[in-house]
């Protein structure tokens, strides 16, 4: 596999049959038969920095978790569900594993909620977060706008509680990252919690981490929260994060924020740019948090 690589080979690879659909978003732009994975940033036209090197990372890793017989993919609905409303098809969360027990982040990805940027915007994120030691899962939602996207979210959330033993996971201090569309559901979930979309009741998050979005929605009692952003974002405009950070700090909340010179929207993980580190920065943020509920214990 290397960037001249098409596309389509890599969704007829047997080692991703079921899965292979969710890779790219494959409901939002047709993929031709001559794009390689040189053209993935065609696909993904709300985003930036789009690095091969990255794509090609996840794609290889998934593939040998997959030769190793490891399951990397999990279905958040039953079958039942699935039958009754098809869209629920369109679900799941892929598992990058890290230390055996160690605590557990679901990383959301942004498109608008036109289509899910996995392959830039979550998968990446999962992945460093695994070689950190830390379980990463990589949310596949389904798109057509905020409320059923959260829906999709807490089924995750409870799903993941719900198999702890078997994922090997802690549910302690678990955290919600989201990039743009994706940081509003982290948010969302932050605020209002899984009962609020139809799920059962469940701690709260114990950190957020968004990215670039202009989410200006709290309430009295929200998560510690990391953002970033760019400075020539041109669909999140920094001012209205930062204005949000300064609300939840006076309220008390253990809040970070950061703003990167000459960048825009959708960086992912910012290699190669103002940004790059940031999610050093945010695994430091939560690692915080963690302590702090261990000393509260």
């Amino acid at each position: 596999m290397n960037e001249s690589t098409k596309i389509n080979d890599i969704l007829k690879n047997s080692l991703f049959k079921g899965i292979g659909q969710f890779l790219f978003p494959t409901d939002f732009y047709s993929i031709t038969n001559n794009m390689t994975l040189k053209d993935v940033d065609h696909l993904l036209p709300y985003h930036s920095h789009i690095e091969v090197s990255t794509t090609l990372e996840v794609l290889e890793y998934l593939e040998n978790q997959r030769k190793q017989g490891n399951q990397i993919f999990y279905d958040i609905y039953t079958e039942k569900e699935k039958q009754t409303d098809p869209s629920k098809r369109k679900t799941g969360l892929f598992f990058f594993k890290g230390k055996k027990n160690a605590p557990f982040a679901i990383i959301n990805a942004g498109g608008g909620f036109s289509y899910v940027g996995s392959i830039h915007e979550s998968m990446p994120h999962a992945l460093f977060l695994s070689k950190q030691g830390y379980n990463g899962f990589a949310l596949q939602y389904r798109t057509g706008g905020a409320d059923v996207a959260c829906l999709d979210l807490a089924r995750a959330i409870e799903f993941i509680f719900e198999h702890a033993k078997e994922l090997e996971v802690d549910t302690n201090c678990y955290s919600l990252w989201g990039g743009s569309a994706g940081a509003r559901m982290a948010a969302y979930l932050g605020s209002y919690g899984t009962i609020s979309f139809g799920g059962k009741y469940l701690p709260k998050p114990g950190t957020v981490v968004m990215q670039y979005t202009g989410h200006s929605d709290y309430t009295r009692n929200e998560p510690p929260t990391f953002v970033c952003v760019g400075e020539n974002d041109r669909i999140a405009y920094w001012r209205v994060m930062e204005r949000r950070i300064h609300i939840l700090k006076r309220k008390g909340v253990d809040v970070e924020f950061h703003k990167y010179p000459s960048l825009g929207h959708g960086f992912g993980l910012g290699i190669h740019t103002s940004a790059k580190g940031w999610i050093d920065d945010a695994i430091h943020f939560w690692q915080k948090q963690i302590g702090k509920g261990k000393d509260e214990k």
